[in-house]
């Protein structure tokens, strides 16, 4: 993100994202990359974007007998307060934060999606 102080233009790191690692499933990471590639933007946009559907609806249904088999790594980073909602909501219900993240790419809706170049944003 970008600040302009005194005229000019100074790149700074956004304070309200920080880093997260989970395991997610490798066949979903794949179908979230072609579509965000598709649609010009990154895939924790993506995410996130399910994420918010998922917690303003305060509901999920998981069954956890269908957890995905290949799961792997993935870093990336996260609004902090979302996170935090996140990891609430997960306690509230008895699921680990891979599961609502999975869950909730189910519900992406592509027209409220941030594009790629928000990141280079002037504020």
């Amino acid at each position: 993100m970008w600040k302009l102080t005194n005229g000019k233009l100074i790149q700074e790191t956004d304070v309200a994202r920080i880093p997260f690692r989970t395991n997610i499933s490798k066949a979903l990471l794949k179908e979230l990359n072609e579509l965000a590639e598709e649609h010009d933007t990154h895939i924790n946009y993506l995410i996130e974007n399910g994420l918010q559907y998922i917690l303003s609806n305060k509901s999920i249904t998981y069954n956890k007998d269908l957890r995905p088999k290949d799961r792997i790594q993935y870093k990336t980073t996260y609004d902090k307060e979302l996170l935090a909602n996140l990891k609430d909501f997960a306690k509230q219900h008895n699921l680990y934060l891979n599961d609502v993240i999975e869950y909730s790419c189910q519900f992406i809706n592509m027209d409220e999606i941030k594009n790629r170049s928000y990141k280079h944003r002037v504020e």
